[in-house]
């Protein structure tokens, strides 16, 4: 009986001590891979250490300025009290955003210059010398965004300057003009055909004056008439002789300045009285001045029409001038 128990006991040993030791193996496994872990955890905390950011001392190594940053702060009171920024359209500032460090120099390159206003205009009471402080701290801590921006604005001025002396902006105005005419022929000889009836004519023309500097014009006039009767030198109408009605390009005049005078050249229907002057004629007008050529504006105009010619204007004093031109005869 005792035997047996022994034998069972021996038996059940072996399992209980592999048991053990198995037991024993896996606490072992897992102290070690904590042990690791843990070993690795402290490796990634010495690395983070050893290759930690050093701390920012200065605004000028961050990229954008934030509404908590000092020089923020400074400038928003430097806007309040000298209002050298306008803000937004709405009338806002929204000084709640970070700012890029160019925007802030922009910001703070007015302030700058209202300041300079103020000295310059002998108010330099106005400005405290702890603002002054203020600014200078700040132009140091943004001098290279200041310069750069002050480069670019110096490059920018120069090209608007270049593009104003250069530029070929053409401004062109249409003007219009209509003259309605009725009139009756009267013949005692019976002279003229059908004297007694009326005949209704009109004129139409259509300038349009382009310039390309402000100070110059190109006039270029369509035409269309549809007049009958007399046609003279002397008795015809001032708004023009007869005409079936079709456009034609009946101007083509361009005037500029050059020096103390302005020359005229023409194209085509020029007269000389597109350069010599006729305002002594108070019925200088073909649409609301004399009806015949009779009085307008002098047989000198009317004996000198041509299709091309130039001429000059110089003017001397206030109320004298010398005109002088020349106008080609018809082809």
């Amino acid at each position: 009986m005792l035997s047996k128990s022994l034998i069972k006991t021996l038996l059940v040993a072996p399992a209980v001590l592999g048991a053990t030791v198995v037991a024993s193996s896996g606490a072992l496994a897992q102290d070690a891979t904590s042990a690791d872990a843990l070993a690795q955890i402290n490796e990634y905390s010495l690395e983070g250490q050893s290759g930690a950011l050093p701390q920012v001392t200065s605004v000028s190594q961050l990229s954008d300025v934030q509404p908590t940053d000092w020089a923020f702060q400074a400038l928003q009171s430097l806007v309040e009290r000298y209002g050298c920024i306008a803000g937004y359209p709405d009338g806002t500032y929204r000084g709640n955003r970070a700012l890029t460090r160019y925007e802030f120099a922009a910001g703070l390159n007015a302030c700058l210059d209202r300041v300079n206003e103020l000295i310059a205009a002998g108010l330099a009471d106005k400005v405290s010398r702890e603002d002054l402080a203020v600014l200078q701290r700040l132009q140091e801590e943004f001098a290279a965004e200041l310069a750069t921006l002050r480069g670019r604005v110096d490059a920018l001025e120069a090209r608007v300057a270049e593009v104003e002396a250069n530029q070929f902006s053409t401004t062109s105005k249409l003007k219009g003009e209509v003259i309605f005419a009725n009139q009756v022929g009267i013949s005692e000889d019976d002279s003229l055909d059908d004297a007694t009836e009326a005949t209704f004519g009109y004129r139409v023309r259509l300038n349009i004056d382009t310039s390309f500097t402000g100070e110059d014009r190109l006039r270029t006039r369509l035409q269309a008439r549809s007049l009958d009767g007399v046609s003279s030198d002397t008795f015809g109408r001032a708004f023009g002789d007869s005409g079936d009605g079709s456009f034609t390009l009946d101007d083509l005049v361009y005037t500029f300045p050059f020096g103390p005078a302005e020359i005229i050249i023409g194209a085509n229907s020029i007269s000389c009285d597109d350069f010599v002057a006729s305002t002594i004629s108070p019925l200088d007008s073909a649409s609301s001045g004399s009806i015949s050529d009779f009085g307008f504006p002098g047989q000198y105009s009317i004996a000198c029409d041509g299709t091309a010619g130039a001429g000059a204007v110089v003017q001397l004093a206030d109320n004298l001038s010398v005109d002088f031109g020349y106008s080609a005869g018809e082809p």
